[in-house]
């Protein structure tokens, strides 16, 4: 089959790389990828968030499936253009987009269904969200309610610091939430309406700091499996939370279709939902994609065209992911700009290794960084350490002297497999 892929971040080379490996992937385009995603897929230089623009490349090649990437064409409503032209798309309607799109219009439906989340105040003015810290102690977590490429969250460990949080956003939809206790972890699940078919877990380190300290940021690094969600816990959080969601969205006449990404508190009374989204997770994908086996486009198009319950289960290999981003100076603030790139050869020499590429470019044919997250270096192996060590040796083979990273990815599994 020809297969359009939108976007342009390492999620999209982790989903190019593994696209191109499927047996039915005949053609393999992408709008706009990068310099990384050239290596699976023919580069198109088209938004992804212009439905008329996708629309005209999506026939140009006769495509057979679009797999939107990011969120922000999903919200743009992308998808509605092409199913209505008739193309078969991975990735939700920007109606039910709105689980991601909108973090007060998901606790509301959580609400309303019996979905265990945190307790919740939405508010639209500053000096409302200032009387809603009233009912709340610290820590207590504000959110922005759109999309904030995974930097809209403030887990406030004192009221003056959730007073400067909203004070920054300004007035505005926001979400005052209850901070709850526990570990995080990430369950993928494909939905088709009513069907849900879990894929894989992954933990995410969204703290720029190691340690999990600092800002919150799009994601530092990753892992998988997340042993932390047991086979039980997947199963409760799929009955308790996943299912009830998926069944909410056709009663509301806004079916969902794609992966839903939900993130996952598991605290003493169980898993609680802390936030959706509507798309592979960025770095979670990059650690995910290398465990998949099987034809992955084919189980892709099942979930665009409905038939997701006629596809075979998905197949995950037992070997474990690790994923390690390495981002430009000052991010997640102002990232410094520019700055070159090499040694990805020789980490991608390394057993097990891949590097996967986010914020690059070419300039006068030298790779160098134009974003704030600019690498993924990704390893697999039988066991998480040795998966872990492999990362960062491919790390440490990278020449990027304007970047950092975080040197704890996995602290915590590794705690647990030394006990």
């Amino acid at each position: 089959m020809n297969i359009l892929l939108l976007g342009s971040g390492g999620r999209e080379d982790a989903l190019a790389w593994r696209l191109r490996q499927s047996p039915s992937c005949d053609r393999l385009v992408a709008a706009p990828g990068n310099p990384g995603i050239a290596r699976w897929a023919e580069c198109v230089a088209v938004d992804p968030c212009d439905p008329q623009a996708v629309e005209t490349l999506a026939n140009q090649i006769a495509a057979d499936l679009v797999v939107i990437g990011p969120e922000a064409p999903l919200v743009a409503g992308v998808s509605d253009r092409l199913r209505a032209s008739g193309f078969a798309v991975f990735g939700p309607s920007s109606a039910a987009a709105q689980l991601e799109g909108s973090k007060g219009f998901t606790k509301d439906l959580c609400k309303a269904n019996g979905i265990p989340t945190a307790d919740y105040v939405r508010v639209e003015r500053v000096s409302d969200a200032l009387a809603a810290l009233e009912s709340f102690c610290a820590p207590v977590v504000v959110k922005a309610d759109g999309l904030a490429a995974g930097k809209g969250v403030t887990v406030a460990a004192s009221r003056e610091e959730a007073e400067q949080a909203i004070r920054r956003a300004g007035d505005g939809p926001m979400v005052i939430e209850e901070f709850l206790q526990g570990e995080e972890a990430s369950l993928f699940a494909l939905v088709d309406g009513e069907v849900v078919v879990p894929l894989a877990s992954a933990q995410d380190h969204k703290r720029v700091g190691e340690g999990d300290t600092g800002p919150n940021t799009g994601g530092m690094g990753a892992y998988a499996p997340a042993p932390v969600l047991s086979p039980a816990l997947e199963r409760r959080a799929i009955e308790e939370v996943v299912r009830p969601t998926a069944r909410a969205m056709v009663a509301a006449g806004t079916p969902f279709s794609g992966i839903l990404y939900a993130g996952l508190m598991l605290t003493d009374e169980g898993p609680k939902l802390i936030e959706y989204n509507v798309r592979f997770g960025d770095p979670e994908c990059q650690a995910i994609m290398p465990l998949v086996e099987g034809d992955l486009a084919a189980l892709l198009l099942a979930t665009a065209t409905g038939r997701l319950h006629q596809a075979p289960p998905p197949a995950l290999s037992k070997q474990h992911a690790v994923t390690v981003v390495i981002a430009a100076d000052g991010y997640p603030g102002t990232p410094a700009p520019g700055g070159g790139i090499a040694g990805l050869e020789e980490a991608e020499r390394i057993e097990g290794v891949t590097v996967f590429q986010a914020g690059t470019s070419l300039s006068g044919g030298e790779l160098v960084a134009s974003g704030g997250r600019v690498l993924a270096v990704t390893a697999v192996a039988d066991s998480f350490a040795e998966a872990r060590a492999r990362a960062y040796r491919g790390v440490d083979e990278v020449r990027y002297d304007q970047g950092f990273c975080r040197r704890d990815i996995g602290w915590r599994e590794l705690q647990r497999e030394s006990a």
